[in-house]
């Protein structure tokens, strides 16, 4: 590709995103080779014009690797554009969904431009076939050397700028840096063109500092859209229970790694709890009979202080910097990461940080966060004591591990760093992974266990398994006799499933036929659960939420409304159970009606949505969801 290394020697051209768009063409010829950031990362103006240029010519060719394309969730019909549609951007910000995700998704994507991820949104891309097809397993690690063979010649890139004027990758050093270093070894040879946004915090880290004359071309006068945020889910009995859990197995002095979603809140404030002394009144009256491993134990205050190696910055860890838990440092950083995207809060936050506390937190490539080799001796000091916690969608009663594909193959997410975090969990000494599961899910109408027999995909395979913790225990599994494994994952999982589960371990052998479960196993019930967690008055969002109270009200009615779906019989009794609770259910409920548009029904099909929606609403407020 001509132009590439003797263009990064000089300044970058500064133009608008149209003219840098027919440069780029002009430059890389007609076969592009686009290595785009995930997430946040992609400079969505420079992008969109890129798409667009290459729309209008067929003898260019586009193919655009990456992953995790950020989109809020549609909302096309019904219950879920009632509740949207007005919050759209007030929950997921006014974020410009890039053009090539919005041409994939609805077929229009031009035949000489394609898309390949690593990584996807969760659940965004099932059964869209071009999606699906050009999907690309990879864990995170690996996906460098997956670009490196693909051999880019042109880069694209979000970028953070300090008050100094210094440009910063910010967000995605994740690959962008080691990428970089082997254009500067003369691996690998293309242009990078950058897109900054004021809205981006400017975090520092050696590899995260860009020189000016690494960019061919800056855009000028960049629209600084609005970052993507991501809506906080509530935390329920389900995900505190589980953290309650976690929180008691982080050892004071030792690392820290957890993911996004309510149980990464749900871990980060029951570390708090701990850190403040009141993690022990929180478990106690726990009635579930799987107790904590008892060498995992750890208690009271973070005296030494954690320190944290993760891929992704989450709020959850923001929040444990804050309140003094991460304080151990690494080469002067308490935490060390690869990439972020969450909430605006998160965002609002990271910008406000004292010059001195932003510096303790440096972006990192995924090559020192998610691996040991190169430099190991120096990361196995550091990482010592590591508790790596992730979330699967399933596990096997033997202790494979299901995080990213559907039983019919369709991928969900991806593993992303998932199993590099496992592998340093068995590499590290005094390391463990901890694997976060809920036992149950609805799915179609049906209740159903995430604890299975057996699955024909697992993610990471039982030879790695090691902490598996749902809301009604851990089950430690590393290097166990397949017979004790079974037992373990038996005892946390939901009662209503234990006894199908054994037989099916007692048939294939692995479970002594006159083996019976111990009454005290019987409990793991979604009434226990509530029973126990219910007096301790446990937050829903413990560290803010951008839902209004009508919609917090309605989010629990909501999600008992889509677990009816399916289920004609269920659906019909909330229908019901509206009509009964006549007007005086209107009345109580007269907010959460009026922000779905259904106070005033006028048609037959409003007025089932009415009820059905006052029925759940009824429903809610009686007793905890299903599980």
């Amino acid at each position: 590709m001509p132009g590439g290394t003797a263009l990064a020697e000089t300044s970058p051209i500064i133009a608008p995103a149209e003219d840098i768009a027919e440069a780029l063409i002009a430059r890389c010829g007609p076969e592009i080779r686009l290595a785009l950031p995930l997430g946040l990362g992609k400079p969505v103006t420079l992008l969109d014009a890129l798409t667009r240029a290459v729309a209008r010519r067929p003898e260019v060719r586009l193919s655009i690797l990456t992953a995790l394309t950020l989109e809020p969730p549609e909302a096309d019909s019904g219950m879920a554009k009632r509740f949207l549609g007005p919050a759209r951007e007030r929950l997921f910000g006014a974020y410009p969904v890039p053009d090539y995700a919005k041409r994939l998704r609805d077929g229009t994507l031009p035949a000489n431009i394609e898309v390949a991820e690593f990584f996807m949104l969760a659940g965004r891309w099932l059964g869209v076939e071009a999606a699906q097809r050009h999907y690309i397993a990879a864990n995170y690690t690996h996906a460098l050397e997956v670009v490196r063979r693909w051999r880019p010649n042109l880069v694209l890139q979000l970028l953070g700028e300090d008050a100094e004027g210094t440009l910063t990758l910010s967000c995605n050093t994740d690959i962008t840096a080691d990428l970089l270093r082997d254009r500067h070894a003369g691996r690998l040879d293309f242009l990078m063109a950058g897109e900054t946004n004021a809205n981006l915090p400017a975090l520092p880290g050696p590899d995260a500092t860009l020189p000016r004359e690494a960019l061919a071309f800056l855009l000028q006068d960049p629209p600084n859209f609005e970052l993507f945020s991501v809506v906080k889910r509530p935390v329920g009995a389900v995900e505190h229970a589980i953290a309650l859990q976690v929180a008691g197995m982080i050892r004071d002095g030792g690392t820290l790694q957890i993911g996004i979603g309510a149980i990464g809140d749900a871990v980060a404030h029951a570390l708090i709890a701990r850190h403040e002394g009141r993690l022990a009144a929180l478990q106690q009256d726990r009635p579930f009979a799987a107790p904590l491993p008892r060498e995992l134990a750890s208690d009271g205050p973070f005296r030494q202080g954690l320190y944290c190696a993760t891929e992704m910055l989450v709020d959850g860890l923001l929040h444990l910097f804050e309140a003094g838990i991460i304080t151990r440092e690494v080469e002067g950083a308490a935490i060390h990461a690869g990439f972020f995207v969450d909430c605006r809060n998160f965002y609002e936050r990271l910008h406000a940080l004292p010059p001195e506390q932003r510096a303790r937190i440096q972006m990192v490539p995924v090559s020192f966060t998610n691996q040991l080799y190169g430099d190991e001796a120096a990361k196995r000091a550091a990482r010592r004591d590591a508790r790596f916690v992730n979330s699967a969608m399933k596990a096997t009663l033997l202790g494979g591990i299901v995080s990213d594909a559907t039983a019919e193959g369709q991928e969900v997410s991806g593993i992303g760093g998932q199993f590099n975090f496992i592998e340093q969990a068995f590499a590290l000494e005094g390391a463990r992974a901890i694997i976060t599961l809920p036992a149950t899910r609805q799915s179609k109408g049906r209740l159903r266990s995430n604890i299975l027999w057996e699955h024909p995909h697992e993610s990471v395979p039982r030879a790695y398994r090691d902490l598996v913790v749902t809301e009604y225990g851990v089950a430690d599994l590393r290097g166990k006799r397949d017979e004790e494994v079974v037992m373990a994952m038996l005892r946390i999982a939901d009662s209503r499933f234990q006894l199908g589960l054994m037989a099916k371990a007692q048939k294939a052998g692995k479970l002594a036929r006159d083996f019976t479960l111990p009454p005290e196993w019987r409990r793991n019930t979604p009434e226990a659960l509530e029973g126990w967690l219910r007096p301790k008055a446990l937050p829903d969002f413990p560290f803010g939420t951008d839902f209004t109270p009508v919609e917090q009200q309605l989010l629990p009615a909501l999600d008992r409304l889509s677990q009816a779906q399916g289920d004609k019989r269920a659906l019909a009794g909330l229908i019901w159970q509206g009509i009964r609770g006549g007007a005086g259910a209107r009345a109580r409920h007269v907010a959460a009606m009026q922000r779905m548009g259904l106070d005033a029904a006028a048609t037959l099909g409003e007025r089932l949505e009415g009820w059905a929606l006052l029925g759940a609403l009824e429903a809610s407020e009686r007793r905890p969801s299903p599980p």
